[in-house]
């Protein structure tokens, strides 16, 4: 299958500051967003997402390189041009509070809106789409100020839908939100890329949620390089395990997440049982800084729950043994086999 032509795309790209004194952050990118994708801008902090999002969006000017926006250099397009066919919604606070929501994404129609600003019937139509788009129909007749920061978060997505764009750029847009707005957010995001056929580019640092909704990463290594690729290739060709290579952080690929380096050490425990009770056993041995054996184990735990409770059983060599009624207190037995054990086995656990 051909893909489509990038919708947004960088060319030999450099992004940092000064002109008489250029400082770049990121050189040499190529990059391609398509219609349809959700791509996450990951990296630590200071790699340089947030500039390399605003030389996308055309906010500063690339130190060497370009920015093609539907195939057409950037720098080419007037301001309303760029304005009809990329959006962007940045963290900076807006001064709206006398505005209601409507009003608010009534102002994504100001790049069609001709030369008197006024919004047609046909603008006006857009607007309640684009607020019914963005999950946020409801709330279109309250005052902007009044709105919590995720209600306000979709108003400033349907704004930008209300533009009309190919593109959509977005800078942290689950930044000071709590989980459920959180989870609500990207998967907007997500459902809005693949419906409406929008390129949609979030610098974000959920990698979690990252990871599990968006259909690519452009990820930046140590060293300026952007690894760009769909999640679960670039964490098999060993590039998500490199971000934090040098810090206490490792990827553990199987689980498609960032765990805790604290486990180098780490027991090595087999876990024998089914279901949500022994899933949850692996995770608290885990936490304790656990390996969990695939196979047969020197240390082995046993665990069921009958009645909604977990029992378990952990026999080590040497007839050491423990039993509890709570993962709480396997967690902490796995701790206290860890620092009682000389070495590789265990020393006093469960009063040996």
């Amino acid at each position: 299958m051909t893909p489509p032509p990038p919708a947004l795309a960088a060319r030999a790209l450099s992004a940092g500051y000064g002109r008489r004194r250029p400082a770049p952050v990121l050189e040499g990118l190529d990059l391609e967003a398509r219609p349809g994708e959700l791509i996450a801008l990951l990296g630590p902090n200071g790699a340089g997402k947030s500039t390399l999002l605003r030389t996308l969006a055309g906010l500063q000017r690339p130190l060497a390189g370009r920015v093609e926006l539907g195939g057409a250099p950037l720098s080419r397009l007037s301001a309303g041009e760029r304005a009809r066919r990329l959006a962007v919604v940045l963290t900076d606070p807006i001064d709206a509070a006398q505005l209601g929501a409507r009003d608010v994404v009534g102002l994504g129609r100001a790049p069609h809106a001709g030369f008197s600003g006024r919004l047609s019937r046909e603008d006006a139509a857009i607007v309640d789409r684009a607020l019914r788009s963005a999950a946020a129909g409801h709330l279109a007749d309250r005052r902007f100020s009044s709105l919590s920061d995720g209600e306000r978060q979709r108003v400033m997505i349907a704004r930008a839908l209300a533009q009309d764009p190919s593109v959509m750029l977005l800078d942290e847009p689950t930044a000071f939100l709590d989980l459920p707005a959180r989870a609500e957010t990207i998967s907007l995001l997500r459902r809005l890329a693949h419906r409406e056929g929008l390129a949609t580019i979030i610098a974000t640092h959920d990698f979690d949620a990252a990871l599990r909704h968006c259909d690519a990463l452009w990820l930046i290594c140590p060293g300026g390089r952007v690894a760009v690729g769909a999640p679960e290739d670039l964490a098999l060709e060993g590039a998500l395990a490199r971000v934090f290579g040098d810090r206490a952080l490792t990827f553990a690929p199987s689980r498609m997440s960032y765990e805790s380096g604290q486990g180098a050490r780490g027991l090595p425990v087999a876990v024998q049982g089914d279901g949500l009770a022994a899933d949850l056993a692996r995770f608290a041995l885990r936490r304790a800084g656990c390996e969990i054996a695939e196979g047969a184990a020197r240390h082995l735990v046993q665990v069921a729950a009958p009645d909604g409770v977990a029992e378990w059983t952990a026999t080590s060599p040497g007839g050491c043994s423990a039993s509890g009624r709570s993962l709480g207190d396997l967690s902490a037995w796995a701790r206290y086999a860890m620092e009682a054990m000389p070495g590789s086995s265990i020393g006093r656990a469960g009063g040996c």
